[in-house]
Formats: structure tokens, C-alpha cells, sequence
């Protein structure tokens, strides 16, 4: 693996292990105001992004390189209302996004097609990420100030479970 791509992959793995700490914070704070079908929802998160960051780090050795950890950053703690916390979400999701477009680009520049086709499953996923949320987003939206609509989206979110994807 060229030296430009394995840094540009230990880049992402940080990220997405930030990603990871940024939701287990969410999941906390979801926790302390008693919407625990969001914790729930968050926590199925934390590990979906865990995922993220370990097949990314496996794939770093698996083409010979070396993956180096770095410090991972403090996450928010608190967000005003579930809602903002939710855009947040697809706002951070967005800059996921980037981020694996920016992966990909350092691939095609250096011709590693390998790695190329490694980072598309993450395109489709980010994909599927941003609509997920965007859909949240804009339910609680609707919802506003209900708070029997919010119990009611607290409830459903509250069945998400993570399953180990099949790569």
C-alpha cells in the first residue's frame, strides 16, 4: 500500500472511531432525559461505527501497511433537544461522507484500484447512513413539540438492533 493511501486510512479509522465516541456521548445524553429507545438507537450506532473502524484497520494490515491510532476527540455531551441532536447526526454523517469521497480520491490519484473497490461498500453504507437519518430528522420535525409522538418514535427506535454486516 502506498504511504499516501495507509495515511489517509488511518485518518479514517480515527474518524470513525471519533464517530463511535460521538454516539456512545449521544447515547448517554439520551439516557439522562429518559428516552431510552434513542439510547438504544445510539447504541446500535456505536457499534455499526466500531465495525466501520475495525474492517478499515484490518484492511490496512491486510495490504501490508501499518495502522498507527492517534488521540481520539472529545465529543459534545449535551444537545437542547432531541431534535438537534438528530441534525447533528446527519450533519456529522454528511461529513463522513466527504471524508470517503476524499479516500477515494487519494485512491484514484495514486491508481490503487484495490482500495478503490474496498471503499465502495462505504459509499453505499454512507448512502443508507444520511437517508436513515435525514428520515429521523424529519419526523422529528413533524412530531415538534408532541410528546406522545415523541414517545411514539422513542418506542420504535428502541428495536433497532445492530447485525454484524456481511462484506
Amino acid at each position: 500500500m502506498k504511504p499516501e493511501m495507509e495515511t489517509a486510512f488511518n485518518r479514517q479509522v480515527n474518524a470513525e472511531m471519533y464517530s463511535s465516541y460521538l454516539y456512545l456521548a449521544m447515547e448517554s445524553y439520551f439516557q439522562s432525559i429518559s428516552l431510552a429507545g434513542f439510547a438504544t438507537w445510539m447504541r446500535a450506532q456505536v457499534q455499526e461505527e466500531l465495525f466501520h473502524g475495525m474492517k478499515i484497520y484490518d484492511y490496512i494490515h491486510e495490504r501490508g501497511g501499518k495502522a498507527r491510532l492517534e488521540a481520539i476527540g472529545k465529543p459534545e455531551e449535551k444537545w437542547d433537544t432531541p431534535l438537534l441532536a438528530f441534525e447533528s447526526i446527519l450533519a456529522h454523517e454528511q461529513h463522513v461522507t466527504g471524508l470517503i469521497n476524499n479516500l477515494i480520491d487519494v485512491a484514484l490519484d495514486v491508481r490503487d484500484h484495490a482500495a478503490k473497490a474496498f471503499l465502495d461498500w462505504f459509499i453505499t453504507e454512507q448512502v443508507e447512513e444520511e437517508a436513515t437519518v435525514g428520515q429521523i430528522v424529519d419526523r422529528l420535525r413533524l412530531i415538534g413539540n408532541d410528546a406522545s409522538g415523541l414517545f411514539f418514535l422513542d418506542t420504535e427506535l428502541a428495536k433497532r438492533v445492530f447485525v454484524m454486516p456481511v462484506t
